[in-house]
């Protein structure tokens, strides 16, 4: 059984209880998670930061041992018998983890619920531009809430409301899925649209794709920019023409 990410003891068929094996490299450290001196265990097994075990030892002993590394003792499997921990660098361990955890919310695809609103009087240009509209919200990856607005005395024929929904579903049946079907909610009729699984995936991609074509633009600049521009090499100017000088005859000279 698995409570909080962490793994604890199960109960067999016999009726007996075991505990979980030692320590697993799967281990998943929760935030806030006891080190060093916040470790109530008075023994505990222990973990070397290069994944070799090194037994049970007394709390004191696995904190010296650590130090003398000086890395941090943290306590990754509290429900374990004796709780088991790790020797590592807690705090380059976290900065990774919140950098994994930044990576992947870029990555990650944001699914937005945008509202198109429909009467039942819509003319029929105004009907086919708001569907395209629909279409694009869907073929992004995106929910849309289709609501029919009633005014007056049109509340009392729903069933013109339903038509038009029906027939928005008709219309997309190649994009979109139902995901909740058709409701009243005072003098609003909606229902919410989601995009089938193929236009799901497709739209994904199309943001992975994206997000990595954006890493690699962002790694490009950075390295554009810790790279200096190679020197140019001094041009030598070139030697400067000396102008004739016609020598004068010595003073006194012969003739």
């Amino acid at each position: 059984m698995t409570l909080s990410g962490r793994k604890v003891s199960s109960p067999l068929f016999s009726g007996g209880w075991v505990s979980n094996p030692p320590f697993s490299e799967d281990f998943h450290i929760a935030r806030d998670q006891r080190t060093n001196r916040r470790i109530r265990a008075r023994e505990v097994r222990v973990v070397g930061a290069a994944g070799e075990q090194l037994g049970v030892l007394t709390l004191e002993a696995a904190l010296a041992l650590a130090g003398s590394e000086g890395f941090d003792l943290v306590e990754v499997n509290p429900m374990a018998k004796p709780p088991v921990c790790k020797i590592m660098d807690y705090g380059k361990f976290k900065y990774e983890e919140k950098k994994k955890a930044s990576e992947a919310k870029k990555k990650q695809v944001v699914v937005h619920l945008k509202e198109v609103k429909l009467r039942p009087k819509t003319e029929e240009h105004d009907y086919e531009f708001k569907v395209r509209n629909v279409k694009r919200f869907l073929e992004e990856g995106n929910k849309a809430k289709v609501t029919i607005m009633f005014r007056g005395r049109e509340i009392t024929h729903k069933e013109l409301g339903s038509a038009i929904l029906d027939d928005v579903v008709k219309d997309l049946k190649e994009v979109a899925v139902v995901e909740q079907m058709p409701r009243m909610e005072g003098r609003q009729m909606f229902m919410i649209l989601s995009p089938n699984p193929k236009v799901a995936q497709r739209a994904r991609d199309q943001a992975r794709a994206q997000a990595a074509a954006a890493e690699a633009a962002e790694a490009a600049a950075k390295k554009a920019k810790g790279t200096k521009p190679a020197e140019a090499a001094p041009v030598e100017a070139p030697p400067a023409k000396q102008a004739d000088v016609q020598a004068s005859p010595p003073a006194g000279g012969s003739k």
